[in-house]
């Protein structure tokens, strides 16, 4: 199979959606976790913080060995652990087991991300490059958007105990791809050994790169403090497990959407107006969401979904631009933007919950949305 091939980034792009079904799994069940292991909010967001610090701030480093192997093993064994581990979380007996079966089904994610980046980059040639990578980034954007509708209705329905036979669709893509996806060493060739720090003394250096990394953080903030903290919110008004796992798919099958047209708007309106307008228009949709969600439902569903969308909808532009700055390096740096990023966030959350806690959620999410608008004009215009 040729570099180029639809077939591999099919399998690439269907793993990617499973994996990050099962990553989307926690948020919109937490606080019903929480309630059965009499856990308090602040807690309950630590938790999903180390989730998603030990999901993403060592994809760098995966990302290192993975542009150093000439193996597949990472896209199996990062899909496997995830699939394993994640759905038996919330039918753990006690907080131990819990954060035991989240920390390892994280790292499977953390395994799994960077090589499968790193590939579907090789796989997409130099044609529309953008919208082939937009098209892997939004299928895991829609994974991620799955598993709360899975979780929700399974943990409303049928209880949290029934989340664990959802691990047999993640083992069965992954022993498919094993058997179907062509090895490593036929797509890549040659690899040249890349030494550790110089690696990544190479990124750090770059002005470009480090700039890309704000934007990803920046941007990152609004969708991660939206994805655990609103569940949250929308419990305390009294919406049911199935309202919140449907809100959560709404915002992130946008980003899904705008992961896929991203690279259509990259062309019309060029790569600086998309990123703009992706970290300026979530201020005033945060602020309009706000004022709505306790009277107006749908109303203000409908503004939460189009946060999704223009919060996403660079991702792709960013993940393309990075890894084409330095492409040898092109695992470690999807490792940064997509996992890295993500970290510093997870970091930041653990103590959000507290804050949140204090404060009111109302008013942690309203300075997050201020951030980036207000940082966008200052980072966007150097790269």
């Amino acid at each position: 199979m040729n570099r180029s091939g639809k077939f591999p980034r099919v399998w690439l792009s269907g793993a990617h959606f499973i994996n990050d079904v099962y990553t989307g799994m926690l948020n919109p069940i937490m606080p019903f976790i929480s309630a059965k292991l009499g856990i308090s909010m602040a807690i309950a967001t630590l938790i999903l913080s180390i989730s998603n610090i030990t999901a993403n701030i060592l994809q760098p480093v995966f990302g290192y060995f993975a542009d150093n192997i000439k193996r597949r093993a990472f896209i199996f064994a990062g899909l496997l652990m995830s699939s394993v581990f994640i759905p038996f979380a919330p039918a753990s007996p006690n907080i131990k087991i819990l954060m035991i079966c989240i920390i390892l089904g994280s790292i499977g994610s953390s395994i799994f991300h960077p090589q499968a980046l790193g590939l579907i980059n090789k796989f997409s040639g130099t044609k529309n490059t953008a919208t082939k990578v937009g098209i892997f980034i939004a299928m895991g954007s829609l994974g991620f958007s799955c598993g709360p509708i899975l979780s929700a209705y399974i943990t409303q329905y049928l209880g949290l105990g029934r989340l664990p036979f959802l691990s047999l669709l993640g083992i069965t893509w992954a022993y498919l791809m094993f058997l179907m996806m062509p090895k490593v060493v036929d797509i890549v060739g040659n690899v040249n050994h890349i030494h550790f720090f110089k690696a990544f003394q190479d990124i750090a250096a770059n002005l470009k790169l480090r700039l890309l990394t704000v934007i990803s953080i920046l941007k990152t903030l609004i969708t991660t403090s939206c994805s655990i903290l609103l569940p949250f919110l929308w419990k305390n008004v009294g919406h049911s497990p199935s309202y919140i796992g449907v809100a959560l798919f709404l915002f992130i099958s946008a980003g899904a959407i705008g992961s896929f047209i991203s690279g259509s708007l990259e062309k019309k309106l060029g790569y600086k107006f998309v990123l703009y307008f992706s970290m300026i228009s979530t201020l005033p949709l945060m602020i309009l969401f706000l004022l709505l969600y306790k009277d107006n439902h749908v109303a203000s569903l409908a503004i939460f979904t189009l946060m999704g969308l223009f919060t996403m909808m660079a991702t792709p532009i960013i993940m393309v631009t990075a890894q084409n700055v330095i492409p040898q390096y092109k695992s470690i740096i999807a490792g940064i933007i997509n996992g890295f990023s993500w970290g510093v966030v997870a970091i930041f959350m653990s103590c959000a919950g507290f804050w949140a806690q204090a404060k009111g959620i109302e008013t942690v999410l309203l300075s997050v949305a201020f951030v980036p608008a207000l940082l966008s004009f200052f980072v966007v215009r150097k790269i």
